[in-house]
């Protein structure tokens, strides 16, 4: 291999180097703190989507099924007396 070819392949190594660095860097700049904020969003909704699925399961009745929401107003005049 010419001397040549050597630098450039050291230079071409060096060059790439330095731009992952810089999209890094510019990542860092500008959407790095939106992509964390969309995540903690994400990652709030999973949990309540979660909840309110399994809810019942373990006695939180967050979305009650419609025959409960049917007998509702019948247990809230027994427990208004």
């Amino acid at each position: 291999m010419a001397p040549w070819a050597t630098w450039c392949d050291a230079v071409g190594r060096w060059l790439t180097r330095w731009e992952k660095i810089l999209r890094q860097i510019l990542y860092g700049f500008t959407a790095h703190e939106i992509f964390m904020e969309l995540r903690k969003e994400r990652e709030s909704f999973h949990r309540l989507l979660t909840l309110s699925i399994f809810g019942d399961t373990i006695g939180l009745p967050i979305l009650p099924p419609y025959y409960t929401l049917r007998l509702l107003p019948y247990v809230v005049l027994s427990l208004s007396r």
